[in-house]
C-alpha cells in the first residue's frame, strides 16, 4: 500500500510519483550502482530484487506495477533491467499503460511514454514484435521439423525428457526462440518448460 502521508518525488509532467526499479540476475551482483543513479533521477521509493530477467515470476517486480496509480513513472537505468524480450517489454510497458502510468528509462531517452514521441516508439516496437512473431511462428514448424528428423519426441505430456530439455535451452540460447514459442514446439505449457529449464540450471 502507498503512503500518501509521504508522497515522495513527484513528476513535474504527469504529477505522480517517480517510481525506480532495479534488478539483477544473481545474488553475487550488487543494486548500488542501480539504486544510486535512480536516486539521483528522482525515485525516492524503489523496488529492487535479484532475480534473472528468463523467471517469469519477479515479485518486486508485481509489487511495483500493482503500487501504480494514474500519473506515477516507472523509472528504470536500462530497459533490459525491466524486460527480458521486446515482446516482454511490451506486455509490462501495457500494464504500465493501464494504470495510467508512463515509463522512463535513464539510458534510453527514446523510450519515454510520458512523452508523444516515446509512445509513438514503442507502437513502432510493437508492429516490429508482430513482425518477430510471425518470423518465429515459420522458425517453430522448421524446428519441429528438424526436431523430428533427429528423433525428438514430441506431445502434450506433463514431463519432458532430458534431450527434450537440452532441446529447448539449444532453441532460446542459440536460436532465439522465446520459451513460450520453445514449449509450443515441444507441445507442454510454458510453465512446465520453465520448470524443467530452471531444475536443469539447478542441476548443472
Amino acid at each position: 500500500m502507498r503512503d500518501d502521508n509521504d508522497p515522495g518525488t513527484l513528476d513535474l509532467i504527469t504529477g505522480g510519483l517517480i517510481l525506480g526499479y532495479a534488478r539483477v540476475s544473481t545474488d553475487d551482483q550488487d543494486l548500488t550502482q542501480q539504486r544510486d543513479q535512480l536516486h539521483l533521477a528522482g525515485c525516492n521509493k524503489l523496488f529492487a530484487e535479484k532475480v534473472s530477467g528468463a523467471r517469469r515470476v519477479r515479485p518486486e517486480l508485481d509489487r511495483m506495477l500493482d503500487h501504480l496509480r494514474p500519473g506515477d513513472v516507472v523509472t528504470v537505468t536500462r530497459l533490459d533491467r525491466l524486460a527480458r524480450s521486446t515482446r516482454d517489454l511490451l506486455d509490462i510497458s501495457e500494464r504500465i499503460r493501464g494504470c495510467g502510468a508512463g515509463l522512463r528509462s535513464l539510458a534510453e531517452p527514446w523510450a519515454d511514454t510520458t512523452s508523444p514521441a516515446g509512445r509513438m516508439v514503442m507502437t513502432v516496437f510493437a508492429g516490429i514484435a508482430e513482425f518477430e512473431r510471425s518470423l518465429i511462428l515459420e522458425r517453430t514448424r522448421t524446428g519441429r521439423e528438424a526436431a523430428k528428423a533427429r528423433g525428438v519426441k514430441f506431445g502434450p505430456r506433463p514431463t519432458l525428457t532430458k534431450a527434450q530439455v537440452e532441446h529447448a535451452r539449444r532453441l532460446v540460447d542459440q536460436d532465439g526462440f522465446t520459451v513460450k514459442a520453445a514449449a509450443e514446439l515441444l507441445g507442454v505449457h510454458r510453465s512446465t518448460l520453465y520448470r524443467a529449464l530452471d531444475k536443469a540450471m539447478g542441476c548443472a
